[in-house]
């Protein structure tokens, strides 16, 4: 059993296998013509994975990327597709977020897609806009509990979160002591009360929140806390948790946003790892200690092999650890814009 590594990019999904001799071959790309943000995999099924792009809706391979169909084309469904999530507890039903702010579920794996009309209930919704130009308002992660699946988060790019404990009749807005730019939000699923979100610094910058990139809910999300506070960087995009060890979680660093690190001081960028769920992180950077300029946009965990991960860049750089970051070494492999990543075994 080895490994293969899903890429969302500007250019459609990029796959990569693993080789005997640990380097990262290109095995497939697509679907042709589509930036992709999201994509997601069910771990049992490795070779089915699906991607949102930016204008297209969900498009799904299940030849581990090699040849790509639209199962819903012809009907009605999500059009700019910012993230898309795999219901754990049913691996047909599908969660897809919008820009401009939509949700989108489907029962038959893509096939249809039944708008979800009630997270506009919620008045603050209605209010959110987004500062850049470009870009709307709109929805960055998708989370479904893994005890229970009518409890679900959604991230809102500058729109703090949303939570349903009623598979989506009802929302309540998330926002207490909180950053409003959720990017991530990762459950424990040994206590699903226990919620960390990774977010983009705006209010931290403005001084509007005690916390700073990450933050940590014991309570489902009615009350926040920052964590990682030992950690200066502000600004946070991934955040992923060890296959088989809850209490150890990774993130990505950086000062400022993305507009700011064209400066001359780059992203001033750290992975950062807790062992102990949240309570205390370090740097774990050693193997990239030249790249703290620029930024991994995604961390993927292989769950055939626990303590096997990678990290990517924007810039098409790929590390790899086999500690569980302990160590990293860059691979070979090469591919520009990276946007999210996962790692499978196949």
């Amino acid at each position: 059993m080895d490994t293969v590594v899903y890429l969302a990019t500007d250019e459609g999904v990029v796959t990569l296998r693993r080789k005997s001799d640990g380097s990262l071959e290109e095995v497939g790309r697509g679907p042709k013509g589509w930036a992709v943000q999201g994509i997601a995999v069910d771990p049992a099924t490795p070779n089915r994975i699906l991607a949102g792009t930016r204008g297209d809706g969900v498009w799904v391979s299940e030849d581990f990327g090699t040849s790509w169909t639209k199962p819903c084309y012809g009907k009605r469904g999500p059009g700019k597709v910012r993230c898309v999530t795999i219901d754990p507890h049913n691996p047909n039903r599908v969660y897809a977020g919008g820009e401009p702010i939509d949700v989108f579920v489907s029962e038959d794996m893509c096939k249809t897609w039944q708008r979800m009309d009630s997270p506009w209930e919620v008045p603050f919704v209605s209010t959110v806009t987004y500062p850049g130009t470009g870009v709307e308002p709109h929805v960055r992660d998708i989370t479904v509990s893994p005890t229970d699946p009518d409890t679900i988060y959604i991230a809102l790019q500058v729109g703090y979160m949303l939570k349903t404990t009623d598979g989506g009749e009802t929302w309540k807005l998330l926002n207490e002591n909180l950053d409003c730019d959720v990017h991530t939000i990762v459950i424990d699923p040994k206590n699903s009360d226990k919620v960390m979100v990774a977010t983009g610094g705006g209010d931290s910058r403005k001084h509007l929140t005690s916390g700073r990139a990450l933050y940590l809910s014991q309570d489902g999300g009615s009350s926040w806390n920052g964590t990682a506070m030992q950690i200066e960087q502000e600004y946070s995009v991934p955040l992923a948790m060890h296959p088989t060890n809850p209490d150890v979680l990774f993130s990505a660093v950086a000062h400022g946003n993305p507009n700011m690190w064209r400066g001359e001081a780059g992203a001033d960028s750290h992975m950062i790892r807790t062992r102990d769920g949240g309570a205390t992180w370090q740097a774990v950077d050693r193997g990239r200690e030249n790249m703290s300029r620029r930024y991994p946009e995604g961390i993927a965990f292989d769950e055939g092999h626990p303590d096997r991960m990678f990290t990517g860049y924007r810039t098409g750089e790929i590390f790899v650890s086999e500690d569980a970051g302990d160590s990293w070494s860059l691979s070979s492999a090469s591919v520009t814009h990276i946007a999210d990543m996962r790692a499978v075994p196949a």
